[in-house]
Formats: C-alpha cells, sequence, structure tokens
C-alpha cells in the first residue's frame, strides 16, 4: 500500500501586520507636508528667526528684503507660505503687512514629528 506523505500548513510568512487605525490620514499627512515644506526653504528659516527675534514681536515687510538680499515680491511669497503654514500671523498696518510668529507655532511644528 503506498501512503501519501502528511502535509503541514505551510507557515505564515507574511511580513507583518497591517497599520491599523495609528496610520497617518491623508488630509493630515497633507496639512503637515505644508508644514514641512515651508520650514524645508533656508530663506524662510531665516525669515522665521529674523521675526522671532525682533523686539517688538512683528516685523514689516519692508524690513525683511534687505537682510536676506531677495525682492519684496519674493520674500512676499515665502512669507505667504509660511502664513499658509500656519507658522506666522500677518497683519495690515496702513500700506504695509506686519508679520509676528503664530502662538506656539514652532512648538507645534516640533510636535508634528514627535507624534508620527
Amino acid at each position: 500500500m503506498n501512503l501519501l506523505p502528511v502535509l503541514e500548513p505551510a507557515p505564515d510568512t507574511s511580513c507583518c501586520p497591517p497599520a491599523g487605525d495609528a496610520a497617518l490620514g491623508a488630509k493630515e499627512a497633507k496639512q503637515r507636508a505644508l508644514v514641512f515644506k515651508a520650514l524645508a526653504d533656508p530663506n524662510r528659516l531665516r525669515l522665521l528667526s529674523m521675526i522671532k527675534a525682533s523686539p517688538s514681536g512683528s516685523t514689516c515687510v519692508c524690513d525683511l528684503t534687505a537682510p536676506l538680499d531677495l525682492g519684496q515680491p519674493t520674500v512676499s511669497h515665502h512669507l505667504k507660505v509660511l502664513v499658509e503654514a500656519g507658522l506666522l500671523r500677518r497683519e495690515k498696518r496702513g500700506t504695509w503687512a506686519y508679520f509676528s510668529l503664530a502662538p506656539d507655532a514652532l512648538g507645534r511644528a516640533a510636535n508634528l514629528l514627535a507624534n508620527l
């Protein structure tokens, strides 16, 4: 009599369990990417640094062009990106725009990485 060998079930070779609910959603990832993109530019980092160092807590856009050696439209673009990312606040005073750090902006930005 010819007996067939007993076959054992194949071991589970799956790589790892699914990520689950803790994974970052598309909307939240897009918001975080805006902040990281804003921080990834050296001129924007310099702008944040200059505004943070301002004794009054806010700085006129007219005072930010010369230190960066950039034109006003370019500086305004960088400031807009920082405002859209939630890192700066913009206040119109007459014909000039003044910028200040958004409340706890840098702390919130640091937490974005810490809480991935």
